[in-house]
């Protein structure tokens, strides 16, 4: 990072000041009602949500190959503690329409959408029920993702769930795929499959899965 000038990529300020406003989440804060009623809320405020979204902008238009972006506070079990699904989904998702979309509109002016590929997701679903504490728990049966840019035939909505949405109803498609066509975004895998010393779970989940056929 050092060696190739990417470190230059945190320094923000360089930013254009009309792009970094679009990006800007820094007053998003769960109202004071929801915070009095859950300690999560001030500790999972979107509020710098924004800010990383741009930096991760910035970090691929330097050559990183992969960022991670966390925007925590989805463990909406309710109760006196955790967001339950009403102050949860008011709190965090108009962040998340925010900055998605402010990196996907920014990627896209630059003529960078073929080259970066933005990943949505969680580790596991909700239950289709709200719990008695106004929540949901974990649920590893269904989960939904987001993909955009990467070179991908995106603009579409790929399977479908039951009615209660609490399994597919629709071909299931698992983590291996989705890793799968991660990896048929960021290689060329024709070239790939060539070159020696490619790490082996790299290998395994390029020849042992598909991608999603749709995307690709």
């Amino acid at each position: 990072m050092l060696a190739q000038g990417v470190a230059d990529a945190f320094d923000l300020s360089k930013e254009d000041p009309n792009t970094a406003e679009r990006y800007d989440t820094s007053k998003m804060e769960p109202t004071d009602a929801v915070k009095k009623r859950n300690s999560y809320a001030t500790q999972f405020s979107p509020v710098a949500l924004g800010k990383q979204m741009l930096l991760a902008r910035r970090l691929c238009e330097s050559g990183c190959g992969f960022v991670t972006v966390t925007c925590p506070g989805w463990d909406m079990h309710g109760g006196g503690k955790e967001f339950r699904m009403d102050d949860g989904l008011a709190s965090l998702t108009p962040a998340i329409d925010k900055a998605a979309s402010a990196f996907i509109e920014d990627v896209e002016r630059r003529g960078l959408s073929d080259r970066i590929l933005l990943v949505i997701t969680g580790e596991f679903g909700r239950t289709p029920r709200i719990n008695k504490n106004g929540g949901r728990d974990h649920w590893g049966n269904l989960c939904t993702l987001a993909f955009a840019g990467g070179g991908l035939k995106t603009g579409q909505v790929i399977g479908r769930s039951d009615r209660v949405a609490g399994e597919p109803a629709s071909t299931p498609i698992s983590s291996s795929n989705v890793l799968a066509t991660i990896m048929h975004s960021l290689f060329d895998i024709g070239e790939l499959r060539l070159q020696a010393g490619v790490a082996k779970d790299v290998e395994r989940i390029i020849t042992g899965s598909e991608p999603i056929r749709e995307l690709v």
